[in-house]
């Protein structure tokens, strides 16, 4: 990719950049397995929208300070955590400085395209994770209809995309409309952060339907490490999420 990957550290804060002031992953020295960013918590809302120990298969497409891969690790022991990075200087700046586990047998790394991946795999994966973005914050072809339908090809029954849609996610040019075509209309856009980032989730196989009061209970009962923030009075107002209720 010929970009510069950066470690800048502040306030306590250690940060992911690509030659620029824009974080790609940040991590709290003193909490290194803690979500920094309100927009990493509210991707991790997926795993309260099954029950039992979900998931157990994950792939994740873009791994910038591994945030979401620390916390997967250590509040999902019995996870398979698969993650794909296309820029090797990423994975080694991960390792080196942000605290990313060296496990084989449960986190596997695999440098490459991301999108690639998901095309050539045979496996089927509980959770899909994107939030892969160049230099110039673009997901190019992850932003794509055949990207998110191969995505629903590679989901379980029990299968959720969680996608990061940061620039992307308002009018024609935004990636939900691929989304909601490549899964039937079946899926939903939390609020957009304060960071300009916009979480959108869409399920394959078995229906969600469940109260926005269960979904609280479910956040109450993880650990407080989780610290999800669900935005709860505002997802009550999107699409979806009709007579307190979110259905996908």
């Amino acid at each position: 990719m010929g970009f510069t990957v950066e470690v800048r550290e502040s306030d306590g804060l250690r940060s992911l950049h690509f030659g620029s002031a824009w974080m790609q992953g940040a991590m709290r020295i003193d909490h290194p397995f803690d979500l920094a960013f309100e927009y990493t918590r509210v991707m991790m809302a997926a795993l309260l929208l099954r029950e039992g120990d979900f998931p157990e298969k994950v792939l994740q497409i873009g791994l910038g300070a591994g945030s979401q891969t620390k916390f997967l690790y250590r509040h999902r022991p019995a996870a398979h955590l698969t993650v794909v990075e296309i820029e090797p200087k990423v994975v080694t700046a991960a390792r080196d400085s942000f605290c990313l586990p060296d496990d084989p047998a449960r986190l596997e790394v695999v440098v490459g395209d991301g999108a690639e991946f998901v095309r050539r795999t045979d496996q089927r994966y509980d959770l899909i994770m994107v939030d892969g973005f160049n230099d110039h914050s673009h997901p190019g072809d992850l932003n794509t209809l055949p990207f998110y339908r191969a995505c629903r090809e590679r989901l379980t029954d029990q299968g959720i995309l969680a996608v990061n849609l940061i620039g992307l996610s308002d009018g024609v040019k935004g990636g939900f409309a691929f989304i909601e075509t490549a899964f039937a209309q079946r899926a939903v856009r939390f609020p957009r952060c304060a960071s300009g980032n916009t979480i959108a989730f869409a399920a394959a196989g078995a229906p969600i339907d469940i109260t926005l009061e269960e979904l609280q209970e479910r956040a109450a009962k993880e650990d407080a490490c989780l610290a999800l923030s669900l935005m709860l009075d505002r997802l009550a107002t999107l699409p979806g999420s009709e007579g307190g209720r979110l259905r996908i």
